[in-house]
């Protein structure tokens, strides 16, 4: 079964609102218009083919996505506020046959290509027109997408995730979170963010509705729409509830009659925070998660009723997913000991896109191997303790340190960069870059100017805010640098 038809199964034919909002439309208004455009997108390229998808949370993007995949092609999205040189290894690695986007994404990357598809020039749907029937035999081990993630070596990695994928942890995460008709999810989380992604799937599974705010910044209008749209749902990352909980006390005394449950993903929040949130809205289960894109988003839960007990715990793993925690040879390790975490599912990806030595680095044996670190208790719940990786995650998001370090060091006054997370109790972790400077030019480097370079060459989440000069790189017996004297 293809993914969408998946989705779409029991809800195709639903009069009632699936998007609601500034942009409204129902399943069936929905259904149709995708299946429409897919129609168009075979007659244009075929099947199999690579489209890239640029554009905010709209109903625009909404459509593309879904049509795309239904079109049985792979659908890449991306996020519009890419840098042009991200975007042009994407495009240049994955040879795409359309691009959907914006015009102002287009001006931006001064893209003028005739691949180029915008919301104003998509063909109309005619009052003739009718839906045919779901795909019958299709292979589910085919690719759906490809989700773009930062890598170690600073290049993006593309996590190829198949329909099996996409159907097993919507399935498993419908499950455990027990969601229905009734669910309305307020969702900040982009859509070129797998986390995000989850949110699309399960409820248009159940037949749900969801409701977009893209200006997370603006609080008040936050608060407003969990109000006025009656949601029952929220998902953000740690930095969205350390806002919520700290820049000001008003979502700690406004009341929300209908949430239910809050999710929270994307690296780990300190307890401090959930306690908070727990206690000032009691009412409200908050359920901890963990994932990866290379596991389509889930791989773990937390239920909120044990949490007392299992405090800094990821949880075990959801419906569907085998967890472990081993050491370098792969046994598992005893309580108290720290190992990798390692994952398998019918969610773990189908691997990395042109990529076969990080395919076989990652996935072991059918074991997905996370790069993160952890230990268990005897109840077998997982606390992480680190990461393996080199991966920085700000705001939900995975930056890679290297490509910060890359365009600071293209300074030549600049001998040496390292870009570490540093605690904030606002957003939870930020960037800080350790600059080591020519010693005649000690005065000339500071951390405006650093901040405007960076500004020209990175999107805003990846500007480092904090800053540490020094004059010269320490380094070790072998020759590495050390990072901490």
């Amino acid at each position: 079964m293809n993914a969408i038809d998946y989705f779409f199964e029991n809800t195709y034919q639903l009069e009632k609102p699936f998007l609601v909002g500034k942009e409204e439309i129902s399943y069936k208004d929905l259904y149709s218009s995708y299946i429409h455009i897919a129609k168009w997108i075979n007659e244009m390229v075929g099947k199999d083919k690579h489209i890239i998808l640029l554009s905010v949370n709209n109903l625009f993007f909404l459509k593309m996505y879904l049509a795309i995949i239904k079109s049985g092609n792979i659908c890449i999205p991306l996020d519009p506020g890419i840098e042009k040189e991200n975007y042009r290894y994407i495009h240049d690695l994955t040879e795409p046959k359309m691009i959907f986007l914006t015009r102002e994404v287009e001006k931006r990357l001064e893209l003028n290509s005739e691949l180029s598809w915008f919301p104003d020039t998509l063909p109309v749907m005619h009052d003739s027109f009718t839906p045919e029937a779901t795909d019958g035999e299709f292979d589910r081990e085919k690719c759906a997408e490809i989700i773009f993630t930062s890598g170690s070596t600073g290049k993006p990695k593309g996590v190829m995730i198949s329909h099996k994928n996409l159907i097993a942890n919507t399935s498993s995460i419908v499950e455990y979170l027990q969601l229905t008709p009734d669910d309305r999810m307020l969702v900040v989380l982009p859509f070129y963010y797998c986390y995000g992604l989850s949110l699309l799937h399960t409820h248009l599974r159940v037949g749900g509705s969801i409701v977009f705010n893209n200006s997370f910044i603006f609080l008040g209008g936050v608060l407003k729409s969990l109000i006025d749209y009656k949601c029952t749902g929220f998902a953000g990352v740690p930095s969205h509830f350390q806002i919520l909980l700290r820049k000001s006390d008003s979502f700690k005394q406004t009341k929300f009659p209908d949430l239910k449950y809050v999710t929270q993903a994307g690296g780990k929040l300190a307890p401090i925070f959930i306690d908070e949130f727990r206690e000032a809205h009691p009412e409200v289960r908050f359920i901890v998660m963990y994932g990866q894109t290379e596991a389509t988003a889930r791989l773990s839960w937390l239920p909120p009723e044990i949490y007392e007990r299992r405090k800094g715990s990821m949880g075990r793993g959801i419906p569907g997913v085998e967890l472990k925690v081993v050491n370098e040879k792969g046994e598992l390790i005893k309580p108290g000991d720290t190992g990798e975490v390692i994952a398998r599912g019918d969610n773990i990806m189908m691997g990395y896109f042109a990529d076969e030595e990080g395919t076989k680095n990652a996935i072991r044996n059918g074991w997905l191997y996370t790069g993160d670190l952890g230990t268990v208790d005897e109840d077998g719940y997982i606390y992480l303790t680190a990461r393996s990786k080199e991966i920085i995650k700000v705001r939900g998001k995975r930056i890679s340190p290297k490509e910060i370090e890359a365009v600071i060091l293209a300074l030549p006054e600049v001998i040496d960069c390292t870009i570490e997370g540093v605690e904030d109790e606002i957003e939870g972790e930020m960037l800080k870059a350790t600059v080591t400077v020519r010693k005649e030019n000690i005065s000339s480097i500071n951390r405006e100017s650093l901040i405007e370079h960076c500004s020209r060459h990175l999107s805003l989440y990846k500007v480092p805010q904090v800053y540490e000069f020094r004059d010269n790189l320490t380094i070790s017996a072998t020759g590495k640098k050390i990072k901490k004297v």
